[in-house]
């Protein structure tokens, strides 16, 4: 009979991972995307009612035709992947280490629609600098967290499972493989994910990257959040850049210029009713990817290039597209990846309406402005929610999915903004 301590220890296990897709669910996935209903053609001649038809058939095609998901498992299952459990649910990550030594352990953490698949182009550079124009001295040990909810990851039980609580599940994973000193990195969903990391600033964080801004002034959260902000979009982005630009001593905020609208269905909606969403998503791979199409103007233009025209732009290839749709699809977490926005709209409202503030960041941060993110925040701001601000930079190329898009500058940008606290 196992005891209490044999129990716990086979708890914290790390367990070794590997990706394995029954024959029965690509068949039926390709049957379901050749057996879409579709609706008829847009009523105009742009994406100002949402996915284009045309585009969203041209991916479908290859899709359904051209499109090797035993490719994408081939390239997971050649890297170190494990899984643990913590707080009752066995979480997935990929862990590289470097073969240089002194190498800085770092965290890396996902967004929506994304997941681990959007950061497997910086493996190389990060861990291996030397072979991708860096030094042995700026390698990284990187560790590669599916979010609860997200892709091989187990989808949380209950609620409560928000930023703040991944955090403490990251500072246990990266305790639990040994690492007494390290940084973390996120964009997105990420973003708050290692925001609420910094202010936890559990021991052996030494310091944080960022790549969009997730703190914002209370007027912008009442508008995004609270709903109070009617419903034309034009209106919206005015007054958010109003807010935030009064909230930054008078500086504007620059917004991505192709981004005619300021965005907002996908994350009111699942920030609000991710069930309701959640049911055609987890129904129709067409639907889930038209969803997960419809975030930001430029990724999409990006995107359609890719199937439209055959001119991907960077790294956002239509197979590697391909590869981070598809993994939603087969791990069934459309409407789980959803919930998290449920989480982060609860606990906003509740500190809104309590006037409580989180906890101060006051751990090292760095930051880089990519220039079709969808808000490209001033330093001026950027320094007022981080006072310790150590590396700010704007890149010159560079969207939404910054280290998919563009690995080399992405890989560069976190050389450079950690490179004081090695």
């Amino acid at each position: 009979m196992k005891t209490i301590t044999d129990e716990i220890a086979a708890q914290m296990a790390i367990r070794p991972f590997q990706v394995s897709v029954p024959d029965e669910q690509l068949k039926e996935l390709r049957g379901r995307i050749t057996a879409t209903r579709w609706p008829r053609k847009e009523l105009v001649a742009d994406g100002s009612q949402g996915v284009q038809l045309g585009m969203l058939q041209a991916l479908t095609r290859y899709w359904a035709t051209d499109y090797d998901w035993r490719r994408c498992e081939a390239r997971l299952n050649a890297l170190p992947q494990f899984k643990t459990e913590i707080d009752g649910l066995d979480i997935h990550f990929i862990h590289v280490k470097s073969r240089h030594e002194n190498a800085l352990p770092l965290i890396i953490t996902h967004g929506w629609p994304g997941s681990v698949i959007e950061m497997l182009e910086v493996v190389g550079p990060l861990t291996d600098p030397t072979a991708h124009g860096g030094r042995a001295e700026d390698a990284f040990d990187l560790v590669l967290p599916s979010i609860p909810g997200y892709g091989f990851s187990d989808e949380p039980k209950e609620r409560g499972y928000g930023p703040d609580h991944i955090a403490k599940a990251w500072a246990e994973l990266m305790n639990r493989l040994g690492y007494t000193r390290y940084v973390a990195q996120g964009g997105d969903q990420g973003a708050n994910v290692t925001d609420a990391m910094g202010r936890l600033a559990p021991k052996g964080l030494l310091g944080i990257h960022l790549n969009l801004l997730g703190s914002f002034p209370p007027p912008v959260l009442i508008g995004i959040f609270g709903g109070t902000i009617p419903a034309p979009e034009g209106l919206l982005k005015r007054l958010v850049v109003a807010a935030i630009s009064a909230s930054a001593d008078k500086e504007p905020v620059a917004f991505n210029q192709t981004a005619a609208v300021f965005r907002r269905g996908y994350f009111v909606e699942m920030g609000e009713h991710p069930q309701t969403v959640g049911y055609s998503l987890m129904d129709s791979p067409v639907g889930l990817v038209a969803w997960m199409l419809d975030h930001d103007p430029d990724s999409y233009a990006k995107i359609a290039r890719a199937f439209v025209d055959g001119a991907p732009v960077g790294g956002l290839t239509r197979d590697r597209i391909l590869d981070n749709m598809t993994l939603y699809w087969l791990t069934g977490t459309a409407a789980s990846a959803a919930r998290l926005y449920w989480e982060e709209t609860q606990s906003i409202g509740a500190a809104l309406a309590s006037g409580q503030k989180p906890p101060k960041l006051t751990l090292p941060v760095g930051f880089t402005v990519f220039p079709s993110e969808i808000i490209q925040a001033p330093r001026k701001w950027t320094e007022k929610v981080y006072p310790n601000l150590i590396y700010f930079h704007e890149a010159d190329r560079g969207g939404h999915f910054a280290a998919w898009e563009e690995p080399k500058i992405f890989s560069q940008e976190l050389r450079e903004a950690f490179k004081t606290l090695r």
